[in-house]
């Protein structure tokens, strides 16, 4: 490895992968280091549309496309007493927008094309310390993750923390992470072999369906394996436990309560045991500081609901990507690409923290403590401000008729709003973070905007060095 490098990035999932290949197509030398060695496993196997551009620009999408992934067609969702579909087809003319993925082949995938693109990528490596000038990360010391003997440092000009939800920089060194008192759940999952596919809604879609005390995914995945995933609340969670004697048991009684699930899984059999993940809401204070960026779940994590992980950690590494491309060149100062950077990352975030409260809260009912539990408080929407995120969501819609009833749909939902129909939310699917983001002088941020000619940058809406224009 490297004594010193210009760019270090930590984590090597979906976030480092993409951030890492950006900035070194862009000809900058980077580092990535890794803790586990790939291909290793992980959740989060539903992806969405408004992944595709950014990979298209990263020059993986074909890799993605040829490795024999289930196409997504988009989502059903069976809530409460609703049934709608969601149809991902704004996006290209060949018919494949997303896809639903085995994580371990997808990330593997991601991280293999960085190295192609010259990216020096170092696995079974841990960040044990970070050394600072002042605010300034400036070098990092590692010990090898199987021969903690294997140890040593490397120095870096800049530094991208993608290390997930353990995050070396919120977690360790600035301790600002900040946990939303909302989407405190539980993850319960397992696969299945024999799964019978959905008999409604676009082809390979993920089912997301309602029950009594939570919800279940179905993913179909291209080994023939479904992966049937139970979300619930925590205190529900640890009180069937207690009550049941177990997960497994917790798991499988919800499964007796989810006619839609159970429909699809006679005759099927369990391909291993229950895995479990807590499901927390939160949010860094802020997403970069002086010499620094976190991308990812390192910066923010929301409930799985609405599949915007991999969304998050790509959109996030192509504007820290974009970001430091401009601060190394000299086209825009640091504090600057940085106030940018972490308003727009932002913006992202909690208009999604936003939807995904109305979607639940579009799950009527004072009995069901599991749906109502998810509700933003008073002082959580006064901090979202929220009328700039329904300007962003209305924004983001290329029918502003179907806007207005977005609007209103959430207007009266987080305003208390005793019914509802969840049907307006389906036109959803047409909302993509590249739609809204800024991307031309007209929706510039702080006088900039990202730019793709000639390569990844910011420009200045006042006339920078290059136009703007579509990633795709």
């Amino acid at each position: 490895m490297r004594g010193s490098t210009q760019i270090l990035v930590i984590g090597g999932g979906p976030a480092g992968s993409t951030a890492a290949g950006l900035l070194a197509k862009e000809g900058f030398e980077v580092t990535l280091l890794e803790r586990d060695q790939f291909p290793r496993y992980h959740i989060g196997e539903s992806i969405l549309p408004s992944c595709r551009p950014i990979l298209e620009l990263l020059g993986v999408w074909d890799k993605v496309q040829a490795h024999g992934f289930q196409p997504k067609g988009g989502a059903y969702f069976f809530w409460g007493p609703e049934e709608w579909e969601v149809k991902f087809d704004s996006l290209g003319d060949d018919g494949t927008n997303a896809w639903q993925v085995i994580r371990s082949e997808f990330d593997e995938l991601l991280l293999r094309h960085a190295a192609e693109l010259g990216v020096e990528v170092v696995e079974n490596v841990t960040v044990k310390e970070l050394e600072f000038e002042g605010e300034r990360p400036v070098a990092a010391r590692w010990a090898g993750t199987k021969d903690p003997s294997d140890s040593g440092r490397i120095s870096f000009d800049y530094l991208i923390d993608a290390s997930g939800r353990g995050g070396v920089m919120a977690v360790k060194h600035a301790k600002n992470r900040q946990y939303h008192e909302i989407f405190r759940n539980v993850g319960a999952w397992t696969y299945w072999k024999g799964v019978k596919p959905l008999d409604r809604g676009p082809e390979g879609a993920i089912a997301v369906c309602s029950a009594p005390d939570g919800w279940f995914w179905v993913i179909p995945l291209h080994d023939g394996t479904t992966s049937i995933g139970l979300v619930t609340g925590r205190d529900i969670f640890n009180e069937k436990r207690n009550r049941l004697g177990g997960v497994q048991e917790v798991y499988d009684q919800a499964l007796e309560e989810c006619p839609a699930v159970q429909k699809l899984l006679g005759g099927a059999e369990r391909a291993g045991g229950v895995k479990v993940e807590q499901d927390y809401s939160y949010t860094a204070e802020n997403f970069g500081r002086p010499g620094y960026l976190m991308c990812g779940d390192a910066a923010c994590f929301l409930d799985p609901l609405l599949s915007t992980g991999v969304h998050l950690a790509t959109y996030s590494a192509m504007l820290a990507s974009a970001t430091l491309t401009s601060v190394i060149r000299g086209e825009v100062e640091e504090r600057e690409a940085w106030e940018f950077f972490n308003t727009v990352y932002r913006h992202a975030y909690e208009r999604l923290l936003v939807l995904v409260s109305v979607f639940y809260e579009s799950y009527r009912g004072k009995e069901h403590h599991f749906y109502n539990a998810q509700k933003l408080t008073q002082s959580q929407r006064d901090s979202l401000n929220l009328q700039d995120a329904f300007d962003r969501i209305i924004t983001g819609l290329a029918d502003m008729e179907d806007a207005q009833d977005v609007y209103a749909s959430v207007h009266a939902h987080l305003n208390g709003a005793e019914s509802g129909d969840p049907n307006p939310l389906a036109n959803l699917n047409k909302v993509h973070e590249q739609k809204q983001a800024p991307m031309s002088e007209r929706n510039a941020v702080g006088g900039l905007y990202l730019a793709f000619r000639p390569g990844l940058h910011l420009a200045r809406a006042d006339g920078g060095a290059a136009e703007g224009g579509s990633p795709a």
